[in-house]
């Protein structure tokens, strides 16, 4: 039986895995002799007006925060609030299927509105009071009426 054939591929296969192997242990090497890449060189700060820095921020300008203080999840609206008439525009209306949105003036709130809570016909754009109601799901607009 014969001696099995080198393709030209198949040398130049073995030669750029050689040379794979070489680059490799080469990078190993100067990463050895290198050596001082630590994790403390790799480490970024956050200063006080939120710009990333290279040196560790001032303990004295550190802010006490109690973790009771910190507020979680969004807050809630106090029950007195949604029996006061508002005001607002509406930014959006679907007559077809009887739905739309109005922004409240104060608090650029979006808050949601169904036709069978209106005591006018409303349309995009038109200036609209009404008061907070507990639905389903959510805030809705009810006794909405038209402002002239």
């Amino acid at each position: 039986m014969g001696k099995p054939q080198q393709t030209v591929s198949k040398k130049e296969k073995e030669k750029a895995r050689i040379k794979k192997r070489q680059d490799k242990q080469k990078k190993k090497e100067e990463r050895k002799a290198g050596g001082s890449s630590s994790a403390d060189d790799m480490i970024a700060y956050v200063d006080e007006h939120g710009n990333i820095t290279d040196t560790p921020p001032d303990p004295g300008k550190r802010e006490k925060v109690k973790a009771e203080d910190i507020p979680l999840g969004t807050p809630s609206r106090d029950d007195d609030d949604t029996d006061r008439e508002r005001t607002g525009i509406v930014t959006y209306f679907d007559t077809s299927k009887g739905y739309g949105f109005i922004k409240d003036s104060e608090t650029s709130e979006s808050i949601f509105t169904h036709i069978n809570n209106h005591k006018d016909a409303i349309g995009e754009n038109d200036k609209v009071s009404y008061r907070l109601e507990q639905g389903l799901k959510g805030i809705n607009a009810v006794d909405v009426k038209k402002i002239v």
